[in-house]
């Protein structure tokens, strides 16, 4: 076990490591928000289809299954920011003369853009979770609804009710406009870092980048955008 965990420790001290690991959470956080925006889209096809979602959700594991999910997701982007922090820090730390300098100067400020995206993120994330899973300030675990008979939690009422609230909806469209410009300069540079992709497929890849991002945006957007501006719902 101890040598395991020391060959770990190397590996992750190492900078291949730590680009390993940013591009494996960033491929996991990827296939996160694709999928959480397909289930969140559920909404426009009706109230049932949203609430039979959440109850699958909830109800996994006996109900074990969705905080796993969220932990582990949670520690996927706390290790994607601490590894490209360090991982940044690194590499100003080994530039020293002037071709690296300006070299640093452009990669760091790309850097900076993603680290700062990434941390607001990550607060919007936490955020998110305390607004509607944890319900912090709000009743709308009391929400209840009847499905195929059975008695589930209003998932429908929830996010209407969530996204009525103005600050909330803006709070996650500026998230989400963050999210899209980490992903659209994330996605290709993740691919090439698991070896996926090659000089000659790089642009293939950029475009991808930038098309996934899109897509990410207007899917997510739509939601508090048709709730809060032409009171979907209500």
């Amino acid at each position: 076990m101890s040598a395991v965990f020391d060959s770990l420790s190397r590996f992750y001290a190492s900078s291949i490591g730590k680009k390993f690991l940013v591009a494996l959470t960033g491929l996991v956080l990827i296939g996160f928000v694709f999928g959480h925006m397909i289930g969140n889209l559920l909404i426009f096809v009706g109230k049932d289809a949203i609430n039979e979602y959440g109850h699958m959700l909830q109800t996994a594991l006996h109900g074990g299954g969705v905080w796993i999910a969220r932990l582990g997701l949670l520690a996927a982007v706390v290790i994607h920011i601490v590894a490209t922090i360090q991982l940044t820090r690194a590499n100003r730390a080994a530039r020293k003369d002037a071709y690296g300098q300006h070299k640093a100067q452009v990669s760091s400020k790309s850097s900076r853009t993603m680290i700062w995206s990434g941390l607001t993120i990550l607060a919007f994330i936490v955020y998110h979770l305390l607004h509607f899973t944890v319900h912090a300030g709000n009743d709308y675990g009391t929400y209840h609804t009847t499905l195929h008979g059975e008695t589930v939690h209003d998932v429908y009422r929830m996010v209407i009710a969530g996204f009525s609230w103005a600050p909330a909806s803006i709070f996650y469209i500026i998230a989400m406009l963050l999210l899209s410009s980490h992903l659209s300069h994330g996605f290709s540079s993740l691919f090439q870092t698991l070896g996926v992709s090659t000089d000659k497929t790089e642009p293939l890849f950029k475009k991808l980048g930038y098309a996934f991002a899109g897509l990410i945006l207007v899917g997510n957007c739509s939601i508090p955008i048709a709730i809060l501006f032409f009171h979907y719902g209500r």
